[in-house]
């Protein structure tokens, strides 16, 4: 397998990268975990989810993709080496438990590891542009996260190339990373 570098993250990448919103919803467990199997023994190694997966099905609270991959890394610990994590937060977790302020990000990296089964996220991404929070303040979160070892590295999902360009001015500006 031709491993990449993703980005300046210091991440080497496979080519492909197992998006984890089936999990807990449309795959159950045992198929989970033989999708997982699969993927790293055929040489593949990076893992996507959120915490929001899989809140919009019914009676689903959101975690349940992190939760199934968590205990799949529970059952084969010698995985977790194997493996890169990613991992979203911002999205609408209901109970005005969303966004990308310092305060939500600090308490929602900590559920995301739990559910996880991990002691760090190799890339912890901004899941969608939270308009009512300064790019400074998130990515003066993720520079603590990052400090205090919780994350690897950030990124984010579903922002356009202004927002980008916006996320690193600000980054600039402010000396963060």
């Amino acid at each position: 397998m031709q491993f990449r570098p993703l980005g300046r993250t210091g991440l080497q990448i496979a080519p492909i990268v197992f998006g984890g919103n089936v999990f807990g919803w449309t795959a159950d467990e045992k198929r989970s975990f033989e999708l997982l199997d699969a993927f790293v023994d055929a040489g593949f190694n990076a893992i996507d989810t959120a915490d929001v997966y899989s809140r919009w099905v019914p009676g689903h609270e959101g975690g349940e993709s992190e939760t199934l991959i968590g205990r799949w890394l529970r059952a084969n610990a010698a995985r977790r080496h194997q493996v890169l994590l990613f991992t979203k937060v911002g999205s609408d977790m209901g109970d005005e438990h969303k966004g990308l302020g310092r305060l939500w990000i600090e308490r929602a990296v900590e559920d995301s590891l739990r559910r996880l089964n991990t002691d760090v996220i190799d890339l912890y991404q901004s899941h969608r542009p939270d308009p009512e929070t300064s790019y400074e303040e998130t990515l003066a979160a993720y520079d603590r996260l990052m400090k205090a070892g919780k994350i690897r590295a950030f990124g984010c999902s579903n922002f356009d190339a202004r927002q980008l360009a916006e996320a690193q001015d600000s980054a600039r500006i402010n000396g963060l990373p």
